[in-house]
C-alpha cells in the first residue's frame, strides 16, 4: 500500500498519553500505599503475591461478571497462606478482605483501560 504523502509509522500505535496516565495512576497508589501502617503494607505486600498467582490470561478475576464464590474460595485461601505467615489477631481478617478486593479491582481497571485503549488495534501481544 503506498501513500502519496508520508504516513510516519508512529500513528498506527494507541494514545502515547495512555501510558503516562498509567504510569501516573501507579505512582499515585504506591505514594499512598507507603502511607499505609507497616502491619497493613506488609498484608498487601502477601495480598500481591496471591493475586499474582491468580493474574493469568483467562483468569476468573478478569471475568465480566466474577464469580463471587469463586473469589471467596481465593480469598479464603490467601486468608489462610497469610495467617499462616503473620500470626496476626482475627481483627486481620477484614482488613485482609478488603485488601484483597481492592487489589482485584485495581488489576481488573488496569486491564479493562489496556484494552479498551487497544481495542481494533495490532499492535498488542495476543
Amino acid at each position: 500500500m503506498y501513500h502519496d504523502e508520508f504516513f510516519p509509522f508512529y500513528t498506527a500505535y494507541t494514545d502515547p498519553a495512555f501510558y503516562d496516565r498509567e504510569r501516573q495512576q501507579e505512582r499515585e497508589y504506591e505514594l499512598m500505599n507507603l502511607w499505609y501502617p507497616q502491619t497493613v503494607r506488609r498484608f498487601l505486600e502477601y495480598i500481591r503475591e496471591e493475586c499474582d498467582l491468580l493474574d493469568y490470561e483467562g483468569s476468573r478475576i478478569y471475568d465480566e461478571y466474577p464469580d463471587r464464590k469463586m473469589l471467596e474460595r481465593d480469598y479464603g485461601r490467601a486468608q489462610s497462606r497469610i495467617k499462616e505467615k503473620t500470626k496476626e489477631p482475627d481483627l486481620a481478617d477484614d482488613l485482609i478482605r478488603v485488601l484483597f478486593w481492592q487489589e482485584i479491582s485495581r488489576r481488573r481497571c488496569r486491564r479493562r483501560r489496556f484494552w479498551e485503549n487497544t481495542k481494533g488495534r495490532k499492535n498488542y501481544i495476543e
